[in-house]
């Protein structure tokens, strides 16, 4: 029998302090490989994958699906061949490492290359990890039947905690054994369909205030009532930016990416945020400065399920036309999976929010807290408009620029905004004049 480890829940990002039990991907008793996701840990940012720090057996849950486990407390017991574990240290619960970038996704790459060592018997033990959790050594206790992991991906997983779905006790009917949604929703149907005689005539339904929508509440009351909000908009004809992006669509170097309005005026904001680069700062009140940032950290607003999250692609300014539509297209499938990781979403400079998929015009939205400015991307219509001294039809949107006007004063915001209309009116021109 090997050596038993206790693993804490180790601090998943940017301090903190808990995390909610939302599926555990192996059951006591099931073999884990280093590095394997063995649990999904929700916190207050992200939907968190944490990886095995051990090769070995799963022994032990702390912890039940729904329970919130406090950082440093016991997580997972795994048992491992030969493994030496360090003595305890005092307070080491209290010391347990920052682990941000936790529940990143990995290349494809490296989950083939994980699949196939999974697969066969390794040539040499494979040496514990040494960023985990504090690590206690426990009593042997009597090792658990191994059980097959239920396989679902995590939006399914997320449905059947909503809906109060044992998945074990789900019949799968997915590809290889995989629980689909209309699985859980066809073992929820029976519990949940209320009988029409016992369903009350009025009644309120209550639901917690907890994870991702618990902290976008916090962060849009402080900034609310920390930065003073100004708003400026601009109506604009972008039958030119629609143009660009057919033409774009057709090239060979984009046709593996997605190509949108939205990439344009992402790239809108870059070359806009080089020529103000005070737009691209925040106010330190603590330290009574200004700080200027050199790299865009540019945050694309995501509704998902779970709440609206605005994850970042860092140093934007450096990515070409295809490297920039290839990071949006993995920033906004990462969101909508739930796997962005926190550090995913750290750091963001500037921000843009696309109401214009809800067939929305525009709007005056919030700031993000640490940022100075965000843009709002409205929906583009067909409208008469004056375009070379006559009325036609072309195709119109109206954008708006939120910023804390602590630090951006009413003309450099028109100046910025006014350049981002001017690169989406004529995109071609202003791309070759501008870069």
């Amino acid at each position: 029998m090997g050596q038993k480890i206790t693993f804490n829940l180790p601090d998943l990002g940017e301090g903190l302090t808990e995390g909610e039990v939302a599926a555990w991907l192996v059951e006591p008793g099931g073999e884990v490989k280093l590095n394997q996701p063995f649990v999904e840990v929700e916190t207050a940012k992200a939907l968190v994958e944490v990886p095995s720090p051990y090769d070995g057996r799963l022994a032990e849950h702390h912890a039940s699906a729904g329970d919130t486990v406090d950082v440093g407390s016991p997580l997972a017991t795994f048992e491992v061949e030969g493994a030496e574990p360090e003595k305890p240290k005092k307070d080491a619960d209290k010391r347990t490492p920052n682990l941000v970038g936790y529940g990143a996704k990995e290349s494809a790459p490296k989950r083939r290359k994980r699949k196939r060592e999974a697969g066969g018997a390794s040539a040499e033990p494979t040496a514990p990890a040494s960023l985990v959790g504090a690590e206690t050594p426990v009593s042997p206790a009597p090792a658990a039947e191994p059980t097959a992991p239920t396989l679902a991906k995590p939006p399914v997983r997320k449905l059947a905690k909503d809906l109060g779905v044992d998945l074990r006790a789900v019949t799968p009917t997915g590809p290889h054994g995989t629980v689909s949604r209309a699985d859980v929703e066809a073992a929820a149907r029976p519990a949940t369909a209320p009988s029409r005689a016992a369903a009350p005539a009025g009644g309120e339904e209550r639901i917690p205030i907890k994870g991702v929508r618990k902290l976008t509440a916090q962060n849009m009351v402080a900034s609310a009532f920390t930065a003073p909000h100004a708003t400026v908009f601009l109506t604009c004809d972008v039958t030119g930016m629609m143009e660009t992006v057919a033409e774009l669509k057709a090239r060979r170097e984009f046709a593996d990416v997605k190509v949108t309005p939205l990439l344009l005026v992402a790239k809108a904001v870059l070359l806009a945020c080089r020529r103000h680069p005070m737009i691209n700062a925040f106010w330190d009140e603590a330290a009574g400065e200004i700080v200027v940032k050199h790299d865009v950290n540019l945050g694309i607003a995501a509704a998902t399920p779970r709440g609206l999250v605005v994850p970042n692609i860092k140093a934007a300014q450096n990515l070409s036309l295809v490297e920039l539509a290839e990071a949006m297209g993995e920033l906004v499938r990462t969101a909508r999976d739930g796997k962005t990781s926190p550090g995913g979403m750290a750091g963001g400079t500037f921000s843009i929010t696309n109401v214009g998929v809800f067939g929305i015009d525009t709007g005056t939205p919030i700031l993000p807290p640490g940022e100075s400015a965000i843009l709002v991307f409205g929906a583009v219509r067909p409208q008469p408009w004056v375009h070379e001294g006559e009325i036609a039809v072309r195709q119109i949107t109206t954008l708006g620029l939120a910023f804390d006007h602590r630090l951006v004063d009413g003309e450099l915001g028109a100046q910025f905004l006014a350049d981002v209309g001017a690169f989406l009116t004529r995109p071609g021109e202003t791309l070759l004049s501008w870069t």
